[in-house]
């Protein structure tokens, strides 16, 4: 029954994905609902990725000092360190599914809104794609601002190291500095861009999908929302394990 269910759910997906891609009428209109995406995921995120990446870099410094404090490891690590784990898994990861709860449930909640009110079938019966106007603009927009959004938490991060560590004295400048100068390899900054699109079209994907077909009055419409984000999550976790699978 559960199979079932997932094999039904995964074909609606599919299907309501291919209806998304068809060519649109008036790009015009597409290009200022993408505009307006694009300003409501990205500038309306910025804060909150700004705050947990910040707390991210603290924590991971201050954690890696205490334990690295008593070993033979020279103290320029830390800085090493907390590049390389904010660029591989911090910056793409817990971004995204914190964005996942943020961006995620409000996609749900805003397209389940208008199926519900039966905005959805009205602009079906005027003769328009509602697959293509309603998740491609979004999904466009989340595929390109999230990488940046990822791209400054990775920096403010990095940042936030810093501040736990040098000014307390943990750490001196100029051996934070020089942890970040070494052993740096290209191909993760790569792969936080890959992790990061990846990321950015399930979130946007799978909410619109979970919210596209909602059924119902206002309980139904939290229960989209809800399964958006769990779903969302989840799948960010089971890809997060297969992209390091493959390009580590």
């Amino acid at each position: 029954m559960v199979v079932d269910k997932m094999l039904y759910n995964l074909g609606r997906y599919v299907n309501l994905l291919r209806d998304a891609i068809a060519r649109p009428e008036k790009f015009s209109m597409y290009y200022k609902e993408t505009m307006r995406q694009m300003d409501a995921i990205g500038v309306g995120s910025v804060f909150i990725v700004l705050l947990i990446s910040v707390f991210i870099g603290m924590v991971t410094a201050v954690q890696f000092v205490d334990q690295l404090g008593d070993s033979f490891v020279p103290s320029y690590y830390i800085g090493y360190i907390v590049r390389d784990i904010t660029i591989i898994e911090m910056a793409p990861t817990i971004t995204c599914l914190v964005l996942a709860g943020k961006v995620g449930s409000n996609l749900a909640a805003e397209i389940g809104g208008m199926r519900q009110k039966e905005h959805i079938d009205a602009m079906e019966i005027m003769g328009v794609n509602t697959a293509a106007y309603l998740i491609m603009p979004k999904i466009i927009a989340a595929v390109v601002v999230i990488p940046m959004l990822v791209a400054i938490a990775a920096f403010v991060s990095i940042v936030g190291g810093y501040v736990s560590t040098v000014l307390p004295g943990s750490l001196s400048h100029t051996e934070y500095v020089l942890g970040l100068r070494s052993f740096f390899v290209p191909r993760y900054v790569f792969m936080m861009f890959v992790k990061a699109a990846v990321f950015a079209y399930l979130i946007t994907s799978v909410s619109c999908y979970m919210g596209y077909y909602a059924k119902g009055g206002s309980i139904e419409l939290g229960e989209a929302s809800t399964n958006a984000v769990v779903v969302s999550s989840v799948l960010i976790l089971v890809f997060d394990f297969l992209i390091a699978l493959l390009l580590t």
